[in-house]
């Protein structure tokens, strides 16, 4: 990725062919071996650092003028720190692996803010290199070193995580990177679901569904379906995969309704999400994922119309071993013949939505991304009273 990156961008690639010696990781531009007077009026080297503004493949503006420096604070030729860029002193890591250890901020004028990253690491390398030049005028960050060609890279998405980045969350993020996450309904609720998980590190996405992805599905799902996709009537999976395989390279499409010994193709997933209706299915599925020891999430709505308005319920429950013993009491799994408010067919999207943002915020509890205090397995929120209440807390 560091090489594309670099290749792609005319500013970063300005720089390398001017012989700055470039790593650009998670988001991150790293400048080596840019020459400073240490306190002692030494001169060392050190390592420039700036977050990247992306624009898909390649950089964008910086958005600010704030950098980063690994060594000792750069100092004047006689020992003294620069105060034209002194900023804070403190170690700060950035992402995983990149640990700096002072802030600095030189605000360009009268712009304010750097034009490109080439004239932002120009700038601060002339102020940090500048009177180490003066105490030995053949120094310099332009060393042009030999470009090795990245080793092909392993990543879920089709482009930089800066998101993370910019939030200084790498290592916390790093905790979604687990295996393989099955969606097993990609109506309202499924649908958001996977708008949430598509945006984590994790290696592979199974969307399951046999259903065809009509007009009204359109208006419970995630962003706005074309009217050309829709007269096509694609199948959902596929409707799906193809549109956020644009943004993570994990999603494997499976169009088929999962029913008795179909139920096997959830075997080897690491956490599965259920978002269709109750009935047969629903628990010949939940007997499989407790027989192979999937951990689970069961999402879902319940809607009614009452003296014109809609009132109604939504839920969330998690099993994963060994706390089950209370899903047969909260999961809803009567037949037609059996309706119960979780049955009815009304879907609302912003409900569908809470629905899945309750689901995937406890997956990320699960995964230690999320602090959880609680520790709930069970949990409902109700419209008209705006409750959203805690139970089966786990021991």
């Amino acid at each position: 990725m560091s090489s594309l990156l670099i290749s792609r961008s005319a500013d970063l690639a300005r720089l390398r062919e001017e012989g700055f010696n470039l790593d650009a990781r998670d988001g991150v531009l790293l400048v080596h071996d840019v020459p400073y007077v240490s306190s002692r009026k030494e001169v060392r080297r050190g390592t420039f650092v700036t977050k990247l503004t992306l624009a898909g493949d390649r950089t964008g503006k910086p958005e600010d003028h704030v950098a980063y420096f690994k060594g000792h604070h750069p100092c004047d030729a006689e020992g003294r720190e620069i105060e034209k860029i002194k900023n804070a002193s403190a170690p700060l890591q950035l992402t995983e692996g990149v640990v700096v250890d002072h802030t600095f901020s030189a605000k360009p004028k009268p712009a304010g803010n750097y034009e490109d990253y080439h004239a932002k690491v120009t700038t601060y390398v002339a102020i940090i290199s500048g009177p180490a030049r003066e105490l030995d005028p053949t120094v310099s960050a332009q060393t042009f070193p030999p470009v090795v060609p990245d080793a092909e890279e392993h990543s879920a998405f089709a482009y930089i995580d800066t998101a993370s980045t910019l939030a200084e969350i790498t290592k916390v993020s790093a905790k979604l990177a687990c295996g393989k996450i099955a969606i097993v309904g990609l109506g309202g609720t499924g649908s958001y679901v996977l708008d949430f998980i598509a945006k984590t590190p994790v290696a592979g996405i199974h969307l399951f569904d046999g259903d065809t992805f009509y007009t009204h599905n359109a208006f419970r799902a995630p962003g706005a379906a074309p009217l050309e996709t829709l007269r096509g009537a694609p199948k959902k999976v596929t409707y799906y995969k193809e549109l956020y395989s644009k943004m993570h390279l994990g999603i494997v499409a499976h169009d088929v309704y999962l029913r008795g010994e179909s139920v096997s193709a959830l075997e080897g997933m690491d956490f599965v999400f259920l978002c269709i209706d109750g009935g047969g299915a629903k628990k010949a599925i939940i007997e499989g994922l407790e027989r192979f020891g999937i951990p689970f999430i069961d999402a879902g709505i319940g809607v009614d119309l009452t003296d014109g308005s809609l009132g109604g319920i939504v839920r969330v429950t998690t099993s994963a071993p060994p706390h089950r013993s209370h899903v047969p009491s909260r999961i809803p799994l009567a037949d037609a013949e059996e309706r119960n408010d979780y049955d009815r067919n009304i879907q609302i999207a912003d409900l569908n939505a809470l629905s899945a943002v309750l689901a995937v915020i406890k997956w990320k509890k699960l995964c230690g991304f999320y602090r959880d205090l609680d520790h709930e397995f069970h949990c409902t929120y109700t419209v008209d009273g705006n409750m959203l209440v805690n139970g089966d807390q786990a021991p």
